[in-house]
C-alpha cells in the first residue's frame, strides 16, 4: 500500500509539474492585459460570464455526467470517418499569384479557415495541429493524415484571428510555425498571454473586448459577443474571454462566429453590422448535455437569419469527433433546416480555395463516405 501510495503521489505531482511548466498550456495574464481584464462588463469574481446565464455538462448530476462519460469511453459508431476525406491541394504560389481582391475563402477543416479580404491574408482559428489536445497521444484525432498545404509552405499572412483559447481553436505547434510569417494577431482579452509565451511579440498582438474595434491595413475588425467558455487547464476555467469576429473590407463584410451556443447577440450583431456577406457559423460538436455553449444544426440556420446573412457556411465539422453524433450528422441536418428557410449554403471540400459572390461551391461531398 505504501509503494502504491507512493506512486501515486508522484504521478500527482508529475501531473501538476506538467501542467505548470508545459508551454502548450499557455500563461496567465499580467500588467496592462491583467488590468484591462478587470475592467471588462462580462468579468466579475474572477472570471468572464456569457450574456444570459449559461449552465455547463460539470453542474449537471453525477448520474448523467457519469453516462455521457461511459459514451465517450465506449465510442461512437460512425464518429469519425472510415473512408478518407476528398481535399483540394494548394501551393504558396496559389496564393502569391493572385492579385484580384474579391474576397476568397479556403476551409482546413473544423474552424480553420483562411479569409483573403481585400488583397489581405487572414488565419481564422488556424488549428492545424493533429490533435485537439496539449498531448500527442490523447485527444481526437484529425480525420486527415495531411493539410491542403504544410504549415511552413503557407503565404505570409497579414492577420491571424483567434476566437478563444480551447485546443481545437487554438494550437500550440501551430502558432509557434505561423508567428514569424504572421503581421499581427487580433484575440479576445486574456488571449495574448499564451501567444507571449510561445513567442509571439507583444507589439503584434491586439486583445479586444466584445463591442471593441480595430482597424487593421484597411480592413475593419470588431470583437463580438459569443456564448460559450474558455480554459487550457483545470485551474483556469473562464480566465480569459471568447468572441465572435466582423471583418469588413471596402464592399464586403464577413462573420466568423468561432464557438457559441444560440441567444441573443447573434440578433443584436446582425443589427449593428449586419447584412454579412458570408458568415461563418459552427453546426458540429453539439449535445443536449452542452446545449448552451454549441448550437444544434437548426439554430445555426436561425443564426444565420438574425445575422443578416447572404450566405452560410457551416465549420466545426469535417476534422475533429468532439461529441457523440455521427460525423456527417451535422451537415446533414443543418442542409435540411437551410432548405427550410431557403438559405444559401457552402459546402467546399477541404482546401477548397473559393470566391464569395461567384458559384457557390455546394456539391454534397460527404454522401458517399463512410
Amino acid at each position: 500500500m505504501y509503494i502504491l501510495f507512493s506512486l501515486l503521489g508522484l504521478l500527482a505531482v508529475g501531473g501538476i509539474l506538467f501542467i505548470s511548466f508545459a508551454p502548450q498550456f499557455g500563461a496567465a495574464a499580467q500588467g496592462q492585459s491583467l488590468e484591462r481584464i478587470q475592467k471588462s462588463p462580462q468579468y466579475r469574481d474572477g472570471k468572464f460570464h456569457n450574456t444570459s446565464p449559461t449552465p455547463m455538462m460539470d453542474e449537471s448530476p453525477l448520474l448523467d455526467k457519469v453516462k455521457i462519460f461511459a459514451k465517450f469511453l465506449g465510442g461512437v459508431e460512425g464518429s469519425s470517418p472510415t473512408d478518407p476525406l476528398p481535399m483540394a491541394t494548394l501551393t504558396k504560389e496559389d496564393f502569391l499569384s493572385d492579385t484580384s481582391t474579391t474576397p476568397k475563402i479556403t476551409w482546413f477543416g473544423h474552424s480553420a479557415v483562411l479569409l483573403e479580404l481585400d488583397g489581405r491574408r487572414i488565419f481564422a482559428d488556424p488549428m492545424l495541429g493533429q490533435r485537439a489536445s496539449p498531448v500527442s497521444f490523447i485527444g481526437s484525432k484529425r480525420f486527415s493524415d495531411q493539410l491542403p498545404i504544410k504549415i511552413e509552405d503557407l503565404p505570409p499572412l497579414d492577420v491571424v484571428l483567434l476566437s478563444h483559447d480551447h485546443y481545437d481553436h487554438l494550437d500550440h505547434g501551430t502558432i509557434q510555425k505561423l508567428k514569424e510569417k504572421t503581421k499581427h494577431f487580433f484575440v479576445p482579452l486574456g488571449v495574448g498571454a499564451h501567444l507571449v509565451k510561445w513567442g509571439v511579440a507583444p507589439e503584434k498582438i491586439t486583445e479586444l473586448d466584445w463591442w471593441e474595434t480595430a482597424s487593421y491595413e484597411g480592413i475593419f475588425l470588431a470583437a463580438a459577443p459569443a456564448r460559450h467558455f474558455s480554459g487550457r487547464s483545470l485551474t483556469d476555467r473562464d480566465r480569459t474571454l471568447w468572441c465572435s469576429w466582423v471583418l469588413k473590407g471596402t464592399q464586403h463584410s464577413i462573420y466568423f462566429g468561432g464557438d457559441s451556443g444560440y441567444d441573443t447577440h447573434f440578433k443584436q450583431i446582425g443589427e449593428k453590422y449586419g447584412p454579412f456577406d458570408l458568415t461563418l457559423l459552427e453546426c458540429g460538436q453539439y449535445n443536449e448535455a452542452w446545449k448552451y455553449i454549441h448550437m444544434m444544426p437548426e439554430q445555426t440556420a436561425q443564426a444565420f437569419l438574425d445575422l443578416k446573412g447572404k450566405v452560410l457556411m457551416p465549420t466545426h465539422w469535417g476534422a475533429f469527433s468532439l461529441a457523440l453524433h455521427h460525423w456527417k450528422e451535422p451537415i446533414e441536418r443543418l442542409i435540411k433546416a437551410a432548405a427550410r428557410q431557403n438559405i444559401p449554403v457552402a459546402t467546399p471540400i477541404i482546401g477548397q480555395r473559393w470566391q464569395v459572390g461567384r458559384e457557390l461551391p455546394a456539391r454534397p461531398w460527404w454522401q458517399p463516405l463512410n
